[in-house]
C-alpha cells in the first residue's frame, strides 16, 4: 500500500475511526444478537486474518508495522503510535475501524471485496471477549474426550453414536432411519472389499435374524484377502503410486509393483499403523532389515523423475521437495512445501522448518532406474553366490590357457583380444595356437562353464528401494527456494510450532550405509504424542466409510484446511486408535457397528433445511462407485473376475486411437491375456502418461502428487464409456452367456 492506503499515517487512522463510529456501535449490538457462544479463534478468527489480512500484514509483509500472524504483534504498538487491537475494547481497536470504514480510500483490505458482515461481527465479538489467541486445533495434543450425554440414549450403540447424536440434538435434528438389510450389506461389501455380495450371500444375510449377523459379516470381510486389495488402493492414492517416471519418455520404474503388493499385504495382516509408517520412512535403517522392510522404502521412489533435466541441481531439490511434501501431507496432513521459498504465509511453518525436514532426507541418493536392491531369499542368494563362484573359478582357469595361445598370435590379433572382438577371435583362432593337450583341457573347461552358466536357477528378485549414503551433505536454507543460492546452514529438526527438542539421531551399525536421520523422523511421526498422525489417519478411515472426512481436507489440517465438523469425535477416535495398538481393523469394526454408519440415506425436510450439506451426519450420504469398483463389479457380474493376487502389473486392451496420443505410440504398454486382464483393477499397470481410459473417465486420480480425495464428476465420457465402450460391450455378451 502507499499514499492514502497506509496504516502508518495517524491522520488517516483518526479519519477512519470517526467514519466507523456508527458502524462499530451497530456492529457491537449485532454481536450480542449473533453470538450464540464464545467465538472460536482457531475456526472463526484465524481464517479471516489469514485470507484477508496476511497478504499485507502476515509473515512476509508488515506494512505500517502491523503484523497479524502472532498474538504479540497483534497487540503491539503500530508505527503510528496507535494499537490495532485493544482486548475487550472494540471501540478503541483501530483494526475494527478500518475494516468497517465506508471510505474506500481507508477501508481494509484495500483491494477486492470488503469483509462480509458476518466476518466483521466475528472480529468484533473476538475483540470484545478479550482477543484470545489459541493454538490451532490440529497442533494441540489429542485430548481425552468424555462421551457426551444424549436424550435418545436408546439410539446409541457405541460412543461414536453419542458424539453424532449430541450435535444433532443440539440443532433439533433427528437421525435418519436405519438402512435396509440389503442396502447395509451392499454398503459393507463395497466399503471393505470393493466388490458386491453374491445373490447367495444376500439371501443368507436377509434370512439371518441374529443380532450378531452384521458383526459376523464385518469380521468375515476384514479377514478376506480382498480387504487388502480395496484399502491398499486408498493408501496408494495418498503416496502418489505409479510405475513410470512421467515427462516425455515416461520410462518404467522397475519392480515398483512390489510396493503395491507390500501395501496390500500390510493391510491384510492388520499391521499396526505406527509400524507401517516406520517401515516406509526408515525400513532400511531397521535392525537386520527384512526384504519386506526394504520394499517399503519404495515409498521414496514413486514420484516423478526427469531423466534429462535442464538444471540437475534444481531437479535434485525438486525430488527432495516431493519427499517432504508427500511425507508431510500423507502422514501428518501438513502443506509444509509452501515454505520452500519463504515462511509459510498461513501456517506457522518457517522456511528453516522446511529445510530442516529436507535435511532428514538428504542421505537419500537421487532416483535412477538402477535404484534396485537384491531381495532374494537366503537360499536363493546362496545358490547364486555358489553359481557365480564356480563361473569365476572356471573363467580363471580358461584365461590361463587363453594367455598361452594369445602370446603366440600376431600383434594385431593380440590387440583385438583386448577389446570387444576378444570372444569372436578366440573362437576362430585359439585352437591354432594351442597344443593338443591344452586344447583338450580348454574344451573341457568350456563345456563345464556352459553347463554351469545354463543351470536352471530361479532368477534373482529385485525391488525398487531407497539408496542412501552414510554421511549426507550439509543442508542450507535456499534463498527464495533457489538451490544455487544457499543461505543459513541447518540440521535435522522438527517444525518449531511443535516445540520438540532436537531429534536424537541413532548410531547405526557400520555396515548400514545410512545416516539414521530418517529413523528419528519416523519415530516422531509414528508417536502417539504427535498431535497429527492418529487424527489424520482416523480422518481418512472415516472419509472412506462416510464419503467425506470429519475434516473435509484430508491432506490439509492447517489453517486454510477445513475445520473438523466433529472435533471431539475425531480426538476420541484418534485416542482409541493409539490406545488399541494402531489396529485399523479394530477401528473399522467400531465405526461400522455404530448406528451412525448404519443409517439410511433417507432425507427429511428439517435436515435438508437446516443442514443441506449433511455436515452433522444426520443421514448417510450416497456415493457413486469408484472407477475400480465399477470395473471389478462388471467382471464379478459376468463371472469372469480373476482373483489371482500380486505380481507385475497387467495391461488391459487400449484402443489404437488412445495409444496414438503418446509421443511414441504404444511404447511401454504390454499385452495381457484375457484371463490376466480380468484381474482386479489394483493390479493394472499405472503408466502416468497413459491411465487406462475407463478408470480415467471415472475419476482415477492424477499421480503426480498425493491425492487426498478423488473428484466425483459427471461428464459425457462416462456415459459414452458405459454405452459405447468396447469393454462394456464384451462384458455384456459375457453376462448374457452367464444368464
Amino acid at each position: 500500500m502507499n499514499g492514502a492506503n497506509t496504516f502508518s499515517r495517524r491522520t488517516i487512522w483518526l479519519f477512519a475511526g470517526s467514519l466507523a463510529v456508527g458502524c462499530l456501535m451497530s456492529g457491537l449490538q449485532a454481536v450480542a444478537q449473533t453470538a450464540a457462544g464464545k467465538v472460536d479463534f482457531g475456526q472463526q478468527i484465524r481464517p479471516i486474518l489469514a485470507k484477508r489480512c496476511f497478504p499485507c500484514h502476515g509473515p512476509d509483509k508488515h506494512e505500517a508495522g502491523l503484523r497479524l500472524d502472532t498474538h504479540k504483534s497483534v497487540l503491539s504498538e503500530l508505527d503510528s503510535g496507535e494499537q490495532a487491537v485493544v482486548p475487550g475494547k472494540p471501540q478503541e481497536s483501530e483494526l475494527l475501524a478500518r475494516v468497517t470504514s465506508t471510505d474506500e480510500a481507508t477501508r481494509m483490505p484495500p483491494e477486492g471485496k470488503p469483509l462480509t458482515k458476518r466476518e466483521v461481527e466475528l472480529l468484533q465479538q473476538w475483540v470484545a471477549e478479550g482477543a484470545a489467541w489459541e493454538q490451532h486445533w490440529a497442533f494441540q495434543p489429542v485430548a481425552a474426550r468424555a462421551v457426551p450425554a444424549v436424550k435418545q440414549a436408546g439410539w446409541v450403540r457405541n460412543p461414536i453414536d453419542a458424539f453424532i447424536l449430541a450435535r444433532l440434538e443440539a440443532q433439533g435434528l433427528t437421525p435418519a432411519p436405519a438402512a435396509s438389510k440389503a442396502a447395509l450389506l451392499r454398503r459393507a461389501y463395497f466399503d471393505l472389499i470393493g466388490l458386491p455380495p453374491t445373490p447367495e450371500e444376500v439371501d443368507a444375510f436377509l434370512a439371518d435374524d441374529r443380532p450378531t449377523a452384521f458383526a459376523e459379516v464385518i469380521d468375515r470381510l476384514l479377514a478376506s484377502e480382498r480387504y487388502g486389495e480395496r484399502w491398499a488402493r486408498h493408501w496408494l492414492d495418498v503416496v502418489r503410486f505409479a510405475e513410470t517416471n512421467s515427462f516425455e519418455r515416461d520410462g518404467p520404474k522397475p519392480n515398483a509393483w512390489r510396493f503395491r503388493d507390500y501395501v496390500i499385504q500390510s493391510f491384510n495382516q492388520d499391521k499396526p499403523y505406527d509400524q507401517f509408517i516406520r517401515e516406509q520412512l526408515a525400513g532400511d535403517e531397521m535392525p537386520q532389515a527384512t526384504s519386506e522392510q526394504l520394499i517399503a522404502t519404495g515409498f521414496y521412489r514413486l514420484g516423478l523423475w526427469d531423466d534429462e533435466p535442464a538444471d540437475r541441481l534444481l531437479a535434485r531439490f525438486d525430488g527432495l521437495d516431493d519427499l517432504v511434501t508427500t511425507t508431510a501431507q500423507g502422514f501428518m496432513g501438513l502443506t509444509v512445501n509452501c515454505a520452500r521459498c519463504h515462511d509459510h504465509k498461513i501456517d506457522p511453518i518457517l522456511q528453516t522448518d522446511y529445510y530442516q525436514l529436507v535435511s532428514f532426507f538428504h542421505d537419500i541418493q537421487h532416483y535412477n532406474p538402477g535404484s534396485q536392491t537384491d531381495i532374494s531369499s537366503p537360499e536363493l542368494a546362496a545358490r547364486w553366490a555358489e553359481h557365480d563362484r564356480q563361473l569365476q573359478e572356471l573363467r580363471g582357469k580358461m584365461e590361463v590357457i587363453e594367455k598361452q595361445g594369445i602370446v603366440k598370435m600376431s600383434a594385431e590379433d593380440q590387440r583385438k583380444t583386448e577389446g570387444r572382438e576378444r570372444e569372436k577371435l578366440l573362437k576362430q583362432k585359439l585352437k591354432d595356437f594351442l597344443d593338443e593337450a591344452q586344447w583338450q583341457e580348454y574344451s573341457k573347461l568350456l563345456a563345464e562353464f556352459d553347463k554351469v552358466k545354463n543351470e536352471p536357477i530361479p532368477p534373482r528378485e529385485s525391488a525398487l528401494t531407497i539408496k542412501t549414503v552414510k554421511s549426507p551433505p550439509d543442508t542450507f536454507v535456499m534463498l527464495r527456494g533457489n538451490p544455487h543460492v544457499p543461505g543459513q546452514k541447518v540440521t535435522p529438526g522438527f517444525p518449531a510450532l511443535f516445540h520438540q527438542p532436537e531429534p536424537i539421531i541413532p548410531k547405526l551399525p557400520d555396515n548400514v550405509q545410512s545416516s539414521g536421520r530418517r529413523t528419528a523422523l519416523a519415530q516422531w511421526i509414528a508417536s502417539a504424542e504427535n498431535p497429527l498422525t492418529a487424527r489424520v489417519m482416523m480422518n481418512r478411515v472415516w472419509q472412506h466409510h462416510f464419503g467425506r472426512g470429519i475434516v473435509r481436507s484430508p491432506n490439509n489440517f492447517g489453517l486454510l484446511g477445513d475445520p473438523p465438523t466433529h472435533p471431539e469425535l475425531l480426538d476420541w477416535l484418534a485416542g482409541e486408535f493409539t490406545r488399541t495398538g494402531w489396529q485399523l481393523k479394530t477401528m473399522h469394526r467400531l465405526i461400522m457397528l455404530s448406528n451412525a454408519y448404519q443409517m439410511s440415506s433417507q432425507a427429511s425436510p428439517e435436515g435438508l433445511a437446516r443442514d443441506p450439506e449433511n455436515n452433522l451426519f444426520w443421514r448417510f450420504d450416497m456415493r457413486r462407485l469408484s472407477a475400480e469398483e465399477l470395473r471389478d463389479t462388471t467382471y464379478a457380474m459376468t463371472g469372469k473376475l480373476n482373483l489371482k493376487m500380486y505380481g507385475p502389473g497387467i495391461y488391459p486392451e487400449i484402443s489404437r486411437e488412445v495409444l496414438q496420443g503418446q509421443s511414441q505410440p504404444g511404447n511401454g504398454w504390454g499385452k495381457s491375456s484375457p484371463e490376466e486382464q480380468a484381474r482386479r483393477s489394483i493390479y493394472i499397470h499405472v503408466k502416468r502418461s497413459l491411465i487406462t481410459p475407463l478408470l480415467s473417465a471415472f475419476d482415477f486420480p492424477e499421480t503426480d502428487g498425493s491425492c487426498e480425495a478423488r473428484f466425483v464428476t459427471t461428464i459425457p465420457a462416462q456415459a459414452l464409456a458405459m454405452f459405447n465402450g468396447e469393454f462394456l460391450h464384451q462384458q455384456s455378451a459375457s453376462f448374457a452367456d452367464r444368464l
